[in-house]
């Protein structure tokens, strides 16, 4: 259990048992990927209609946006390791595609969790008027590649991108976390702005959930980070969000409850309305 903790202290989003990868923000679209190669096109993110005014004449709040998605990880990562274990450019280093991801002890996975959340907060984004781009269309394929995942944000001038995971850390540890990038490839305007974000989704989180920053990794709820590929290589406004640890059991059984992960999903919505007002 020591050398478990340890793992997956250093790794963020704790890999499952099964899983031969090291902690990465994400995976690749097909098993044909290799490192290095082309970011696929832009279609590899399904499209999403931009919102328009309601029937009553009055502009939606999130109208004329565009926010990207980014579910952690994939459930397809597990049956293709040799794959999500290729290197990838990270930012100035490089490291493994993807991972599986982590799951809670009654084997919730990741995956599963992220993608659910993801689908909830679409609708309600584009409720709001907002031009919603996922990174992953299912949750049954393969990736994509983290660097990819920042690519699609990127190619579509995302006015803001956040990448929904959930930890897999100690059983002690409890709460959630909001990864700030401190370097990014949009410069230091971007990186301010991602600043902003951090905060506004920590702040509409920690108040619609009810789930208090974590008690074991960053400040407050926000924790900078200089080792994931996904925020180092945006040129928008990204975050990560760690929405509680999937190892405590009082964080798995609310990550677990579908209600609870509508709350989530609103407060992200109250969040970017925040955030982009």
């Amino acid at each position: 259990m020591a050398l478990l903790a340890a793992v997956l202290t250093l790794a963020g989003c704790g890999p499952r048992a099964t899983a031969s990868g090291s902690r990465a923000d994400s995976a690749s679209p097909t098993p044909s990927r290799t490192a290095g190669s082309a970011a696929p096109s832009p279609s590899a993110a399904p499209p999403s209609s931009a919102g328009s005014s309601s029937p009553t004449g009055r502009r939606k709040p999130l109208q004329g946006k565009v926010i990207v998605l980014d579910a952690g990880h994939n459930d397809g990562n597990f049956g293709h390791t040799s794959v999500i274990d290729q290197l990838v450019d990270a930012g100035g280093f490089r490291k493994p595609c993807d991972t599986t991801g982590t799951e809670t002890n009654a084997g919730y996975h990741e995956a599963a969790f992220t993608w659910d959340v993801t689908k909830r907060l679409t609708a309600l984004l584009r409720a709001d008027g907002a031009r919603v781009v996922l990174t992953r269309k299912d949750d049954h394929s393969v990736g994509p590649c983290v660097d990819v995942r920042a690519a699609v944000g990127n190619r579509a001038h995302a006015d803001a991108a956040i990448s929904v995971h959930a930890d897999g850390n100690l059983l002690s540890g409890h709460g959630f976390h909001v990864m700030q990038p401190v370097r990014m490839s949009g410069g230091s305007a971007v990186l301010a702005r991602s600043r902003r974000l951090a905060l506004a989704v920590r702040d509409a989180y920690e108040s619609g959930t009810g789930m208090p920053p974590a008690n074991y990794i960053g400040t407050e709820g926000i924790d900078p980070r200089s080792d994931m590929a996904g925020l180092n290589l945006s040129t928008v406004p990204k975050v990560l969000l760690e929405c509680g640890n999937m190892r405590n059991a009082g964080d798995a059984k609310d990550l677990s409850s579908a209600a609870f992960r509508q709350r989530i999903a609103r407060s992200l919505d109250t969040a970017m309305r925040a955030y982009l007002r």
